[in-house]
């Protein structure tokens, strides 16, 4: 920095652009914050059943059930970093702290594409739920293709407009679903459940070893919602506080729910029905097949509605989340820092939300004829979700060595001591996990393969680039500061 005592009038003072930090508004509690997250993780069942059916075939529950506890350790993990670093960045946020800025980008550019692919997989669900009450939703891919492009198009103006005014909405349809679900399990258990007849559709259709493996993957697509939550953290009241509490209470109700749901649909229907005729709308599929006629009346149009409804709110919270997240990244320069940028008026960041959601839109486009985009979607997803998650269980790690005395309102029990450090056991289970079934996807599904490294690839050039201007700005500032 020059010396300002020793200028003389009509010296040239160079100095530094400040860099300024946009802020958002703390607006949401616990339930705004549970909401939106079962908008997510509670919204899969309604799609991931299908997916999951249509690999994993007999052992449909098996890999839900498999990564049911991987859920448990990864939303524990969640709510010890987001209590310690209660901002807007999930895992990517865990990253940075923990390994650096490259580290933190990485986190964040795969967590992109786990959103983009939620977001789309979400609306591209809707429509099918919708057929109950106009057949053409589900039978005809320019009407239901059209109908998705047409809802991400309206979230992202509301979403624009202000995320207070949505969270209202999510926390009504969230209550109202988890009742109906549990209606539905209950009713399903009394009219349907038959250990007999899941045993045998179980052993009669297991799945070879990579496909199950590649299921469980697939199962994983609940866990987006994890990380919507940790990315609301500053907008939440008390975060370090709240948002642990709102993982705590995901964790039991999409357990119980997730599990009910996936044993009543093997009762309900051959595994192979469920993975064709209702592979996008499975939870209806289970209403058809109600035997007592009164209450399949009743249930059928009201699933079409609920289902409708949770998955708009699950296409919202994957837009409220890859935006906050790009925020996140923006303001730290590791994106574009116009995904930072914030409305004057209306206090969102307006750029993100924009950008996200016209390429959310662009992937819903092959869904004008391409039989596989279903399918495809889901494979898709693994690949940039399961390397974040992977990444957050590292950065516990990584912090519980880096920074041992960092405050954490929230902190992991069932400790071990490696080399004097207290490391969590379940971060430890999660990452080994985690990285396994990765490794396993890149190997045996050459699409997510060279699509997923693609976009990682592509996020590397950006972020080389957005490094190496900061690195000439500096350079040319202290040049000119001499």
């Amino acid at each position: 920095m020059p010396d300002n005592r020793n200028l003389k009038p009509g010296d040239r003072v160079f100095r530094p652009r400040r860099i300024s930090r946009f802020h958002l508004r703390r607006v949401l509690g616990i339930s705004a914050v549970f909401s939106a997250g079962y908008g997510n993780v509670g919204s899969s069942i309604y799609y991931a059943l299908g997916i999951v059916a249509l690999v994993a075939g007999g052992a449909t529950p098996v890999a839900l059930g498999i990564a049911g506890i991987l859920f448990i350790f990864t939303a524990l993990t969640y709510a010890e970093g987001t209590s310690a670093i209660p901002e807007s960045g999930g895992s990517a946020s865990f990253a940075r702290h923990a390994f650096g800025d490259t580290a933190g980008f990485i986190a964040g550019w795969a967590l992109m594409l786990s959103y983009i692919v939620t977001i789309s997989i979400s609306a591209f669900t809707i429509p099918p739920y919708l057929g109950f009450f106009w057949e053409p939703f589900k039978t005809s891919p320019i009407i239901g293709t059209f109908t998705s492009i047409g809802i991400v198009f309206f979230l992202m103006v509301v979403n624009v407009i202000g995320i207070k005014e949505t969270s209202f909405l999510n926390i009504s349809a969230t209550v109202i679903d988890i009742l109906t679900q549990i209606t539905l399990v209950v009713i399903g258990f009394i009219t349907l459940f038959n250990p007999t007849v899941i045993f045998q559709r179980i052993i009669d259709n297991w799945p070879s070893t990579e496909n199950l493996i590649f299921g469980i993957a697939l199962a994983t697509i609940a866990y987006t919602g994890i990380e919507t939550m940790s990315q609301m953290a500053e907008e939440t009241k008390k975060p370090e506080k709240s948002v642990p509490r709102a993982l705590i209470m995901m964790i039991v109700a999409v357990l119980v729910i997730f599990a009910g749901i996936s044993l009543v649909s093997l009762s309900a229907m051959p595994v192979e029905e469920l993975a064709t005729v209702w592979a996008r709308d499975p939870v209806a599929g289970i209403a058809f097949h109600i035997p007592i006629e009164v209450i399949k009346v009743v249930l059928k149009p009201l699933i079409a509605i609920l289902a409708g409804t949770i998955l708009l709110i699950a296409t919202n919270a994957g837009l409220i989340g890859i935006s906050r997240l790009a925020f996140s990244q923006g303001a730290h320069g590791l994106v574009p820092a116009a995904f930072s940028r914030v409305h004057r008026k209306f206090k969102t960041p307006y750029v993100s939300i924009i950008v996200f959601s016209l390429i959310a839109m662009v992937l819903l486009v092959p869904g004008f004829f391409a039989a596989d985009v279903f399918a495809n979607m889901g494979a898709l997803y693994a690949i940039g979700s399961l390397l974040a998650f992977m990444l957050a269980h590292a950065s516990i790690i990584g912090l519980r060595i880096k920074q041992p005395d960092m405050p954490r309102p929230f902190r992991l029990k069932g400790n071990i001591k490696i080399m004097g450090y207290d490391i969590p056991i379940t971060a430890i289970i999660g990452l080994l996990a985690v990285l396994a079934i990765w490794i396993i996807i890149l190997m045996v599904e050459p699409y997510s393969r060279w699509v997923g490294l693609g976009w990682m690839f592509l996020g590397i050039v950006i972020y080389s680039i957005i490094r190496l201007r900061r690195r000439r700005k500096s350079d040319e500032w202290h040049i000119n500061s001499k």
